[in-house]
């Protein structure tokens, strides 16, 4: 009788400890279909975005504290093709391309890409551009004044420099009895950014 009950709370010991361990093979698969995304020395008011190839977002997240960034994604649901993580920062803007096909995700190593943000200051009526271009792509460049009734802007100048430096710099001086607010519009690889400078 001894015997019996002792092999009766050997099982229920076992049985226990398998029902107690039970959802952690649905935890590891469940986590198996993360995708991590890991980035160092990201700033808080970045933006973290996820695109698809028709540059459509579809997942956007302001980052809240300073330092290195680890999260899980599960991005084995998006339908089949190319998608990409974009970090926006304050002077550059990093794509990571990823691509879905059967529920499972590749990140496509060595497709990374850096887009250096048009740096606009201004002195006085001297407006002062630059911009990093790895790739040596034009840079297109419109200045826009503000009308009277402040309502709309009249284009003043435009320009597209084409350069085979990896370095691009524009000092434009503008009328200085023209005060007013401009808008300073740049494109650059696909990319449109809008500054405003006060006179």
């Amino acid at each position: 009788m001894r015997k019996l009950i002792k092999n009766t709370l050997v099982l229920v010991v076992l049985f226990t400890a398998l029902l107690a361990n039970a959802n952690t093979p649905l935890n590891y698969l469940k986590d198996a279909r993360k995708t991590t995304l890991t980035l160092n020395d990201v700033k808080k008011g970045d933006i973290l975005l996820i695109k698809n190839a028709y540059d459509v977002v579809m997942y956007k997240e302001k980052i809240k504290t300073s330092g290195n960034y680890i999260k899980g994604f599960d991005l084995t649901d998006l339908p089949k093709g190319d998608y990409f993580f974009e970090l926006n920062k304050d002077s550059e803007i990093k794509i990571i391309p990823f691509y879905v096909s059967n529920n499972l995700v590749a990140y496509k190593t060595g497709k990374e890409s850096t887009i250096f943000k048009p740096s606009i200051k201004s002195i006085k009526n001297k407006v002062y551009i630059s911009k990093l271009s790895l790739n040596q792509k034009p840079l297109e460049i419109k200045v826009y004044y503000e009308n009277i009734d402040g309502d709309d802007f009249n284009l003043i100048y435009s320009e597209t420099i084409i350069n085979d430096s990896k370095n691009i710099g524009r000092v434009l001086s503008l009328d200085g009895k023209l005060d007013g607010r401009y808008k300073v519009v740049t494109k650059t690889e696909g990319r449109t950014f809008v500054d405003y400078i006060q006179f």
